[in-house]
Parts: C-alpha cells; structure tokens; sequence
C-alpha cells in the first residue's frame, strides 16, 4: 500500500485520539483470568433499565426487519407529557453525545471557536478538534467550571459554549444563581449547551437548577440529557435535547435517519413511566456516596463532592492505582492524561457489596505502597 491514507483525513482528524471508554468486565477477565470482576468505571446505573422497559421490548423483536420510527413520535410524545415541553423543541439522538456532535457540527466550522473548562467531558474537545474549530479551555475553579472565566473568554468567532452541569469527571455542579447570571450575560449568537447526563441524581441538590424553564428566555439554550445513566439503559444509546423550535429544527436538518433504534424508543417510554424505579435508583446512588464518601474519609484520601452516581478520588498516581485495581477484579477510571487529573480516579456508585469490595481491594493496593 503506497497511499498515506492519514493523510487524506482532515487536519483536526488526524491529530485525534480515539476516545477511551471503560474496560469492559469481559475483556479484564479475559486477560487477566478473574472470574466476577466488578466495573465502576462508566457511571452506569447498577440496578441495571427498568423491568418495565425490558418488557416493553419483547414485542419488537419480531420487527427488528423494520427501520424505526425516524422521528421518533412516541419518545417525543412521552418527553413532552413529562417535562411540559412542546414537540417541536425535541431532537432525539443516539445518546446525548449524539446531540453534542449534532449541535457542533450544525453551528461551528473551523473559523470559529467553542469553549468548555479545564477536566470537562473529553467528548467536547474531540469534537472541537475533529471540526477543526479553535478551543478556548478556561481554568477550571475547585475542580469545576468557572462560569465567569468562561464568560470573559467569549470572543467574536465564538459559536458554542459546552457547560456540564453536573460535570464529568469530577461531579462538580453549578448552582442556579451562577447559571442564571451566566445565561443572562452571554450574547445571543453565541449557543450554550447544558450536558445534563446526570440530571435525575443531581435534581435532588437544592441548589441544582431545572433548567428547562429558562429556554423561553434564552433562546439560544440547549439543554442535553440521556437515559444512559439514572434510565439505566446505556446499552441502548437513548438521548435528547430540549431547545428553542429553531434551533431544534437546524440539529435534526442534519441528524442522521433513524437514529435511535426501536428498542430504545420503546424501553425509553417505558422507563419514562417507571417512577418507581428512578427513585429506587437514586436512592441506591445516595447511599451508595455516602458509603464511599465515609470510606474515603476514613482512609484520608481527598475526594471532590458529587452531584452524578460517581465520585473522584485523589489516590497518588491514579493510573498505577487502576492497574493495580485490575488485578484485584475491580476496574475504575483513571483520568490523567486529556482530563489533567493524574492523581485521581473517577469510581463509579456501585451497589453496596460492590462499593464494599472495591473500598476492600482499595485498601489492599495502598497498603501495598506504603
């Protein structure tokens, strides 16, 4: 082969790294020959969808032949009922990483620039970069977004700010009289997208806000949120955006058909309807983070206070501690590297034999170092 197909790709593309998602159980027990290794490093819910949701897709089996419903009525229908929005201001994607690429790629080319802080969700700067748009990284503040550092670095070529509220990896959250200044001081033409993946476990903070009440006022809001994370329903690949109409129309010119599959459409419904189910999980990530947090007050180790279902923890040199957690059965992640925190790492709320073993195999690693 004599082509440099490298080459052929775009400047922004080929300076890319692939994103790095959690290490599969199979892959670690496969490798290393564990049996019932535990994952708490991709922030899924552990009491796994809702049985209402895996009910609701047996019947759609027999149609997998059939492309799905490219508008997605019955998810959008069912979004509006529950959040009292309208129709038209709903873009279903497949996951809400989907709709940050969609809303990338729909108002930013690569003379202009996006903003997001220091450790925010890596998706952002990937997209940036593939794009080829310039990247305007603001320091973060106690770990978390300093809204008014991102405000002063807006610039004339600025098209998106990406605000992860709460944010990942260090769950970190701003407040509603910050994000309300904050909407309140950026222009009109510049696009705020609010990643709220962990909505339904930080809602229960007093101080989080519902945001989706200030859309009418600004406009130029999108508001992204999943049903991968509280919804349990990761491996479907289920999100969406609420949004001006406007804006909402331009993100679904370009989405691409048939997004979202038929089985995430119904077991989306179905979650939606199953209350019960959301707060048992929220529950569990509640007690679960309160078990983590005393554990790790009592090992006195540094942690960052968490408003999703995961919590960062200072443990030296992260990256030697998730290797070494490996072998012990138990995968977290580590996020040196594009995150800037080589000393930490993010755990995920496990059930409570699961953050049990994992505070076990934690405190058999350390001792291993002193």
């Amino acid at each position: 082969m004599t082509t440099n197909y490298f080459k052929l790709a775009t400047p922004g593309v080929q300076g890319l790294q692939a994103y790095q998602p959690g290490k599969p159980v199979e892959e670690l027990e496969r490798e290393y020959g564990i049996k019932n290794a535990i994952k708490l490093a991709s922030n899924e819910n552990p009491l796994g969808p809702s049985p209402r949701a895996i009910k609701a897709i047996q019947p759609y089996l027999n149609t997998l032949a059939r492309y799905p419903d490219g508008n997605g009525f019955i998810l959008k229908q069912a979004l509006a009922k529950k959040l009292g929005v309208e129709l038209d201001m709903i873009t279903l994607g497949n996951g809400s990483n989907d709709i940050i690429e969609l809303v990338a790629r729909a108002f930013v080319t690569p003379n202009d620039s996006v903003i997001f802080s220091q450790h925010a969700f890596a998706v952002y700067p990937l997209i940036t970069q593939a794009i080829g748009a310039q990247a305007i990284v603001t320091p973060a503040k106690d770990w978390g977004h300093d809204l008014t550092a991102m405000q002063a670095a807006i610039r004339d070529h600025t098209r998106v700010i990406f605000v992860a509220n709460p944010n990942n990896p260090t769950g970190t959250w701003v407040n509603k009289t910050t994000l309300k200044t904050f909407l309140e001081a950026v222009p009109d033409n510049v696009i705020i997208l609010l990643d709220e993946a962990y909505f339904e476990y930080a809602i229960e903070f007093p101080d989080y806000p519902d945001s989706l009440q200030w859309i009418a006022a600004h406009p130029n809001l999108i508001v992204t949120r999943t049903f991968s994370k509280a919804y349990g329903l990761a491996g479907l690949r289920v999100g969406y955006a609420i949004s001006h109409p406007d804006l909402a129309n331009l993100q679904n010119r370009i989405r691409q058909p048939f997004n979202v599959n038929t089985p995430a459409l119904v077991a989306a419904v179905a979650a939606l309807e199953d209350q019960d189910h959301l707060n048992q999980s929220v529950a569990v990530n509640r007690e679960g983070m309160l078990q983590l947090s005393q554990a790790f007050d009592e090992l006195k180790l540094p942690y960052i206070p968490s408003a999703g279902n995961f919590i960062t923890v200072e443990v030296g040199d992260g990256e030697k501690v998730y290797n070494d957690l490996l072998f012990e059965g138990m995968i977290t992640r580590p996020i040196g590297g594009g995150y800037q925190m080589p000393k930490h790492l993010r755990v995920s709320v496990g059930l409570d034999e699961e953050n049990f073993l994992f505070m076990e195999a934690l405190k058999k690693v350390l001792n291993r170092q002193l």
